[in-house]
């Protein structure tokens, strides 16, 4: 198997599956869940702008150099794929080492908190480390993003360092662009805690709530806003 090869990866609350241009009305119906597309420092993109994120993503596939997924939550009665509430992807994609980025990542504010996105994680992070052979798995956010920061550093990554003025954010300002990563060796440790945290959430999307009616404010990779990029 191959980087390269789309794939659905399936758990208890999310199907990942391969981003097609038949997604786009529920990726527009996903974003406009909670207007995250207004979130300054994240690459949300706006209702808009989604038919050409989707052919952005597409055309890094057919690169080499991303492999881009539709999020939906799994259907609790079949098993199977239910409604689509956001992307995911692994990108920068280094099929000698092999290496990748897992990111341009974000999810419906409706099921912030849910249990959606570290299960996201873990079956990208699994399916690196277990099937690819990855050594290693890296992520990346706005420097400003502290909550972004601190919720990748409980996955487990360390921080590898900060690229200085790295790119531009869509509004022309230079980025600090924050660089973490999970090495082979550190990945039972890290799976052990995003499995315990997932049971201990339990069903949590029976009790899907907005990040409004509850003032969410953490984010990323721990199990909330879903904005690493």
């Amino acid at each position: 198997m191959t980087f390269l090869e789309p794939l659905s990866l399936t758990g208890t609350y999310v199907t990942l599956e391969p981003l097609s241009g038949d997604h786009h009305d529920g990726l527009v119906d996903a974003a406009l869940d909670g207007e995250l597309w207004r979130l300054w420092y994240t690459s949300v993109p706006s209702p808009e702008g989604m038919a050409e994120e989707i052919e952005r993503r597409l055309a890094l596939q057919e690169l080499g150099s991303m492999l881009p997924f539709t999020t939906r939550l799994t259907d609790p009665s079949t098993g199977g794929p239910g409604r689509i509430i956001g992307m995911t992807t692994y990108m920068n994609i280094d099929a000698g080492t092999p290496r990748l980025e897992i990111g341009s990542t974000w999810n419906a504010a409706s099921v912030h908190g849910t249990g959606t996105n570290p299960e996201s994680k873990l079956l990208l992070l699994r399916h690196a480390f277990e099937v690819l052979g990855c050594p290693a798995v890296e992520f990346r956010t706005h420097w400003l993003n502290h909550q972004s920061r601190e919720a990748i550093a409980r996955l487990g990554a360390k921080q590898d360092g900060v690229l200085r003025s790295h790119s531009r954010t869509r509004d022309g300002l230079l980025r600090d662009t924050a660089v973490f990563s999970i090495l082979e060796h550190e990945w039972p440790m890290v799976r052990a805690g995003l499995e315990y945290r997932l049971a201990r959430r339990g069903r949590g999307l029976d009790n899907v709530r907005t990040s409004a009616s509850r003032g969410i404010t953490t984010c990323v990779a721990c199990d909330s806003c879903g904005q690493c990029d």
